[in-house]
């Protein structure tokens, strides 16, 4: 006999004809694209004009300027932003004269060098895509995920450990299976704090946090201790991972381009099919957008938020590994700068999208990249760029203000509805 659908899943049916309805109109199309790139590609121009400001407001030699005459002052604020820019530029992309020029002579010592500052800012770019994608999924599903940085330690001191402790295994099997120890390290990392939520109502932010003071300690107990190198004098570092576990780099040092960033690719693909593609991706941004309608739809609250928070997790451990397997070839105290923290900015910059995050893990690799050339060669702090950063990430959260700045006009909110099927039903 037929079962006769519910009052939830009718409107579950109803909603889910209104949520695959799609506009034809090509000019629909692009305003859609417009709207969703126009706030982080201006937020990001404004802060780089904000950044002009601040390189000359930091400049001893500009206020000697002044002292001369206003129009030497003038001159000399374009000669320091333009020696900062392209300082920066040279250090994180190349400069186009020397490639140029190394592609002419047919050197390939000097394509190499050429080439490198461009290949680096990729590497530098490859943990930020793995927690980026952590971060952005999180906020998918309505979680707030802000212990990557200790998903990522303990995703590194799992791939770590099995890259160098187990040995005799070939290349094919012993690389993938450091790889994805990392990643299955951080899913235990991330589930943690997920299951607490789904269990007991504990917000993901404090536990995450809490976890990530474990993460710190428990990795400096064990690079102090049972993960030590024979004869470091106890300084806390690993040994240094078997050769069969390392992810490739494709070129001679000091070249460190390596394999591990089209596996992000790779994944950050994964989670857009993930995430838009499938019935699950659909329930958890549904869960995220309104967890009453989608409870109401019959999906599982608390599976949905301790699934999400593992393969958050995962993705995290990944970010670990991949610095591990591909870069470091050991684990030391200090393997991340902040990675798993300037994710959450990337996440928000890049809408919470995969490729959105893919773009702007490059955009950040590049500008970590090419701070470290514009200290050197125009003698502007370092932290000029982390406050760069910051000033995207404010306008990113501030819409309005570039709104009001640029003179756009606000979309049309669109909220996203429920869909009936759940993992596999139930209320949480």
């Amino acid at each position: 006999m037929k079962r006769e659908p519910n009052k939830f899943e009718e409107a579950g049916q109803v909603l889910l004809q209104e949520i695959n309805e799609t506009g034809d109109e090509p000019t629909t199309q692009k305003r859609s694209l417009w709207s969703a790139i126009a706030i982080p590609v201006l937020a990001i121009l404004t802060g780089l004009i904000i950044g002009a400001v601040l390189v000359a407001a930091t400049s001893t030699s500009v206020y000697e300027a002044f002292e001369h005459s206003f129009g030497e002052g003038l001159r000399t604020i374009f000669i320091e932003v333009f020696t900062a820019y392209k300082a920066l530029f040279t250090g994180s992309i190349g400069d186009p004269a020397k490639i140029s020029n190394a592609l002419g002579s047919g050197d390939d010592r000097l394509i190499r060098a050429a080439f490198n500052p461009f290949l680096e800012s990729l590497v530098q770019a490859t943990p930020y895509i793995f927690a980026g994608l952590a971060v952005a999924l999180g906020f998918r599903s309505g979680l707030f995920n802000i212990g990557v940085e200790g998903q990522l330690f303990i995703g590194a001191a799992c791939a770590t450990y099995v890259g160098y402790a187990i040995t005799g295994l070939p290349f094919i099997i012993h690389m993938p299976l450091a790889f994805l120890a990392g990643a299955l390290g951080g899913a235990l990392w991330g589930f943690i704090p997920g299951l607490l939520k789904a269990t007991t109502g504990g917000h993901e932010v404090i536990n995450t946090i809490m976890m990530n003071y474990i993460a710190f300690r428990l990795t400096e107990w064990l690079l102090s201790g049972a993960m030590t190198r024979p004869g470091s004098g106890g300084m806390p570092i690993s040994p240094l991972i078997q050769e069969s576990a390392q992810i490739p780099q494709f070129f001679q040092s000091p070249i460190r381009f390596h394999l591990g960033f089209f596996i992000a690719l790779g994944v950050a693909w994964l989670v857009w099919w993930l995430l838009f593609k499938t019935k699950w991706g659909l329930n958890l941004r549904t869960v995220g957008a309104n967890p009453r309608a989608a409870k109401y739809a019959g999906l599982s609250i608390g599976k949905s938020y301790a699934i999400a928070m593992a393969i958050s997790g995962a993705l995290a451990g990944m970010a670990g590994g991949v610095q591990i397997l591909a870069v470091n070839r050991s684990m030391a105290l200090g393997l991340s700068s902040g990675y798993g923290f300037d994710s959450i900015a990337l996440a928000l910059i890049g809408n919470n999208h995969p490729l959105g995050v893919v773009l702007t893990s490059i955009l950040f690799g590049t500008l970590r990249n090419g701070a470290t050339r514009m200290m050197v060669v125009s003698k502007i702090p370092v932290d000029i760029v982390d406050v760069m950063q910051a000033i995207i990430l404010m306008f990113v959260a501030a819409p309005a203000i570039i709104r009001s700045l640029y003179r756009l006009r606000k979309p049309k909110q669109e909220e996203e509805t429920a869909f009936v099927s759940g993992w596999g039903g139930g209320q949480s």
